[in-house]
């Protein structure tokens, strides 16, 4: 018999990793709104009501017993501290020896983010540098990170935690912005950004699950070293579509939004040594040059 999988967090990440997990799991996803119920179900996924947000609708999945959990979903959109994941520890630890009823899972995948590093001046940063979010979502990343590595040892639970960088895929390319001509920083004052592709990235989670060490973090991220203006060059050169307006630091502080703004004052390279050497990931995509030409051989719609 499979053992469960419970997936928290049913977006485009979770649709690509079940195609590679449903061979050896038996799917649950919680679902928020019901209808995406026939989504999930048309994907090999059985739907679970619950709101993270909303801590008395998480019942169901005490009673779950499943034995993997793959926490996919995002914090909220304020405060420092990660509320979600408090909701669903506390949902997951809610159980009775007497019952059997919600047995803790054995592992835990958690999906953060690389932005917990901070700006590193363009340095490598490899899985031991130390954490120095500068904004509220990473901190509420890293507050994550701790509760769920907090949890996983008082429970003796697996843990893993995958620090993820710009997600991009086929059809997940930055074409609206070059459209809007949103302006880039000068190449003397940009900063290195990292890649990973969507379907490299459910890739690692299906290694993470197979080879994953306890309470180890990795690095979802490819071999790329782009600075942010040279990736939207790549872009907006296979597309044929004007090159973005490069300007400086100060010039960006006044005519960027904040949220944007924070991404392109932070620079660092991140190292990938430990998911070719420990899980064993072959990346499809290694570069995003590479994506860009499978793509002129096989044209895809992008959005």
């Amino acid at each position: 018999m499979k053992n469960k999988l419970l997936i928290v967090g049913c977006g485009d990440i979770a649709s690509r990793a079940a195609g590679l997990l449903e061979k050896h799991y038996q799917l649950f996803g919680l679902c928020r709104r019901a209808e995406n119920s026939g989504h999930l179900r048309a994907l090999g996924i059985r739907p679970i009501t619950g709101d993270l947000d909303q801590p008395a609708s998480l019942n169901k999945i005490a009673g779950l017993a499943a034995h993997t959990i793959l926490h996919l979903a995002p914090p909220p959109g304020h405060g420092e501290r990660d509320m979600r994941t408090l909701h669903l520890l506390s949902a997951l630890s809610r159980h009775s020896s007497k019952t059997q009823t919600g047995i803790l899972p054995q592992r835990l995948i958690y999906i953060s983010t690389s932005g917990v590093y901070g700006d590193c001046s363009g340095s490598r940063v490899s899985e031991s540098h130390p954490t120095n979010p500068k904004n509220a979502r990473a901190f509420r990343r890293l507050d994550a990170e701790r509760q769920v590595r907090s949890w996983g040892i008082r429970n003796r639970i697996q843990v893993s935690i995958l620090r993820v960088p710009g997600i991009y895929a086929h059809n997940r390319l930055p074409i609206e912005r070059l459209q809007q001509r949103t302006p880039v920083l000068l190449s003397t004052e940009d900063s290195y950004t990292n890649h990973i592709h969507a379907d490299d990235l459910a890739r690692i989670i299906v290694a993470v699950l197979r080879s994953g060490r306890p309470g180890r973090i990795y690095h979802a991220s490819d071999d790329s070293c782009l600075k942010m203006g040279e990736y939207f060059d790549l872009v907006a050169d296979h597309f044929a579509l004007s090159r973005p307006e490069r300007i400086t630091r100060q010039e960006a502080r006044k005519v960027i939004s904040p949220g944007l703004l924070s991404f392109m004052l932070e620079s660092r390279r991140l190292t990938n040594d430990r998911i070719k050497r420990e899980l064993r990931v072959r990346l499809r995509y290694p570069t995003v040059s590479d994506c860009l030409a499978e793509m002129r051989k096989i044209p895809v719609k992008s959005s």
